[in-house]
């Protein structure tokens, strides 16, 4: 990879007859190292891609390159027309944590090399920010920035997230049959309306019917309709995305700061292009009174505690209550459009922009392995802090309920 560093003295640098604050370094020992470095990594081959690397994994979980290309294959680019064009098959290689089929209990690195990166497309955008990107604010934070395929604000660093998502959402439906499930329940100005998917028997295969990851059918289309209204005009839109989690076990969450809603919450709104974050009742919560809104208690046929309505989104007081948690996460228009908006220049100039390159019109369709993998990722931390402080001595069995650990078999772990 082409350096960044240069040999020319950088802003704010210590004149040669400067004192150094910096011990007995002085300014020409600084371009020396820069030096040093600039054809360090120019001598070094050009090794592109992204990944991840899993610490904390429990050991003999059979995992293997497949189970996690899955979801890597929903989330790849070019899939679709209302997808990037970009062609990348995004396959994946696990190098350590992993033998003979089997989590050893050290950390997992996977990878997943680029095959269709063109930094060219990206030579406009190296003089002038993108409207709406992090382009400019990347400028503000550190004074430089990567520019070829946008760096760490590029959706492909959720390549990581997907991966280690996967490797979640396996041990949590080995444990404790929880099932994670996202759709896209809006795109632009079409809404799916609420209650017409049935979260209780909604499958992957239902989601996975179409290109835009709506479960409905007619829904579906509209949807599809819509976004290829703007892809032909060189425009985008946005979208939400819904997730449900069923068999949640009782007791993930802490109360006051790490309230599960608010560990989902940071996980979700970290993904790029997220503007907002709901979960049960959500905002529309606020139109109902106390005793339209509360979720009453009841005994069911097995003798459990549950709740005849779930506006609380299956988590009171920080807390899951073992109903199905849902969240809604709502993704703004893809920044980099190929129409032309007014900017400025890296030099402070103001300039016209139309950006090139490979982007999605939607990034709805493609978010949804993303926000179910987020979603993993808090629930197996939850569940192994959950187990470590809670359920490490014999519980109260009048009110806990015990996390119900399959045996060798169910699971598939190898002694």
């Amino acid at each position: 990879m082409a350096s960044s560093l240069s040999t020319k003295p950088f802003l704010g640098a210590l004149s040669s007859d400067e004192p150094s604050r910096f011990g007995s370094l002085r300014h020409s020992d600084l371009r020396s190292a820069v030096l040093r470095i600039s054809t360090s990594r120019q001598s070094r081959p050009r090794t592109l891609g992204v990944g991840c690397v899993v610490d904390g994994c429990p050991p003999r979980i059979p995992l293997s390159e497949a189970d996690l290309q899955v979801d890597l294959d929903r989330r790849r680019p070019g899939q679709s027309r209302i997808t990037t064009p970009r062609k990348e098959t995004d396959t994946c290689h696990i190098y350590s944590g992993v033998a003979e089929g089997f989590t050893t209990g050290s950390p997992i690195m996977i990878k997943v090399p680029n095959t269709d990166q063109r930094g060219k497309d990206y030579s406009e955008m190296s003089m002038a920010y993108r409207p709406s990107h992090a382009d400019a604010t990347y400028d503000f934070k550190y004074g430089t920035r990567s520019v070829e395929g946008g760096g760490r604000s590029s959706a492909r660093e959720t390549i990581g997230r997907v991966a280690a998502g996967a490797v979640a959402k396996k041990i949590l439906k080995a444990y404790a049959g929880t099932e994670i499930l996202a759709y896209v329940s809006q795109a632009h100005k079409i809404v799916l309306p609420e209650g017409l998917v049935d979260h209780e028997t909604l499958t992957l295969d239902q989601v996975e019917s179409n290109i835009v990851r709506c479960p409905d059918p007619e829904y579906a289309e509209k949807m599809i309709a819509a976004i290829d209204a703007v892809r032909v005009r060189g425009d985008s839109v946005g979208g939400v995305v819904t997730c449900i989690v069923r068999n949640v076990p009782r007791g993930l969450g802490s109360p006051v700061f790490d309230k599960l809603e608010a560990e989902l919450a940071k996980a979700a709104l970290s993904l790029p292009a997220t503007k907002g974050f709901e979960f049960g009742s959500g905002f529309a919560g606020t139109f109902l009174t106390g005793s339209e809104h509360n979720d009453e208690f009841f005994m069911d046929e097995h003798g459990r505690v549950r709740t005849r309505t779930n506006r609380s989104g299956g988590i009171q007081g920080g807390i899951s209550n073992g109903e199905t948690i849902h969240m809604r996460i709502a993704f703004k228009p893809t920044s980099t459009i190929g129409r032309k908006q007014n900017t400025v220049t890296r030099d402070k100039k103001e300039t016209e922009l139309i950006a090139r390159g490979r982007h999605d019109p939607c990034v709805v369709p493609r978010a949804v392995p993303m926000v179910e993998a987020s979603v993993a990722l808090v629930l197996i931390d939850q569940l192994l802090a959950q187990y470590a402080q809670c359920q490490l001595f014999p519980i109260n069995p009048e009110f806990q309920e015990p996390l119900q650990m399959p045996t060798l078999e169910q699971s598939g772990i190898s002694l």
